[in-house]
């Protein structure tokens, strides 16, 4: 019996160390020599070093020489994310939508037809960072228009801050506002003082 008992305290020993020790820290070790940008949590970080945010969490941006990002149902709380639940049909989130088309359209001065679903719908996580082309090019003229500055400058750094489907063919090309806008004020010149992460 003591030898049963033996075996399975070291079998319970074995594993506790196995699965509750040396796995993690080969996973944490094999993140910092492999991906060492990803296991820090894709932080984008200023001249000086610190971080100003993450290139997988959007962020508010609401001011008119900015691009904004997509709506966010926990208004880009990072420590809560996550989607209305609306359904398609619900009232509320009909509501939602028509009133984002109508600020877009007075905001941007583009016809209702032109604007993407992504900027009048909250993605599933709240926190989506990307948005398709053309839902930055729809606000390129206003973003040139508050920095005095030609749409096509403005419309070139989108460009080069498109990127292609994942592998080529997975999803589709996307945008990082949060990227995007950093280029903004460190090409064209920030027009008015930084402001706290989050809050621009």
């Amino acid at each position: 019996m003591m030898q049963d008992v033996r075996r399975g305290f070291l079998f319970t020993l074995v594993t506790m160390l196995l699965f509750g020790g040396v796995y993690h820290l080969a996973l944490w070790a094999v993140g910092r020599i492999a991906f060492p940008d990803q296991a820090q949590g894709s932080l984008i970080r200023s001249a000086d070093g610190g971080s100003v945010g993450s290139r997988l969490i959007a962020q508010k941006f609401d001011r008119p020489e900015y691009f904004h990002p997509r709506p966010s149902g926990v208004d880009y709380n990072a420590a809560s994310a996550g989607g209305t639940n609306y359904g398609p049909t619900n009232p509320e989130h009909l509501k939602a939508v028509r009133e984002r088309l109508d600020t877009v359209t007075a905001l941007d001065g583009v016809p209702a037809s032109r604007v993407p679903s992504e900027m009048v719908t909250a993605s599933g996580g709240g926190l989506d960072p990307h948005l398709p082309p053309q839902a930055a090019d729809i606000q390129v003229e206003r973003v040139a228009s508050a920095r005095g500055v030609e749409a096509s400058r403005v419309r070139a750094l989108v460009a080069r801050h498109t990127e292609p489907p994942t592998f080529g063919f997975l999803g589709r090309s996307r945008v990082n506002v949060l990227e995007l806008n950093l280029a903004l004020d460190h090409e064209l010149g920030s027009k008015v003082p930084a402001e706290p992460s989050g809050r621009r």
